[in-house]
């Protein structure tokens, strides 16, 4: 599990299988890389069963992605675990990051940190009671240009205040 969230119980699912749509998508990534080099389409099979599962990949998915792929289990699990953006854990609605580096914090990031907790009363690694929201700081968004940013889920927010970050959350909330 990722160092990002705080551990708590949660039940992993016993198995899962892509919808047919995803299990299509699946085939097409596939098909992409030269045969005998399948492996190679780890990455977007991961971000498929993310996507497909309330943003977190069990280790049922983990291991129908080795079976997908022809390859041990520990070898998706290797990648599931060294790449941050894929949760190993379920996380709320609004998966909220925080960007730490440098160029953020000098711009307020702690600022935006801070705001969330206030508002949604939750600590970093924390999922709100409503599953709405969970709260993580990460390492650079790549966006250093428009500092403070967060991402939440896809979506990039720039040039945030703690106003503007009170009032995106309000806008989460209602949906």
């Amino acid at each position: 599990m990722s160092s990002l969230f705080k551990e708590r119980k949660f039940e992993q699912p016993k198995s899962f299988k892509f919808s047919t749509g995803n299990l299509k998508k699946a085939n097409e990534y596939i098909k992409k890389y030269p045969s005998g080099k399948q492996r190679s389409a780890v990455m977007p099979l991961l971000y498929l069963v993310q996507e497909q599962h309330d943003n977190w990949i069990p280790l049922a998915a983990m291991d129908y992605i080795a079976t997908l792929l022809e390859m041990p289990s520990i070898q998706v699990y290797e990648v599931a675990n060294f790449y941050t953006m894929f949760n190993k854990q379920p996380v709320g609605k609004n998966l909220i990051q925080v960007c730490r580096t440098t160029p953020c914090m000098l711009r307020g990031a702690k600022d935006i940190t801070n705001t969330c907790k206030n508002k949604l009363g939750i600590e970093l690694g924390e999922t709100t009671k409503d599953n709405k929201f969970t709260l993580v700081e990460v390492e650079c968004l790549g966006a250093c240009v428009a500092a403070p940013l967060v991402q939440i889920n896809n979506d990039y927010h720039e040039n945030l205040t703690p106003e503007s970050m009170e009032k995106l959350i309000d806008k989460l909330s209602k949906k």
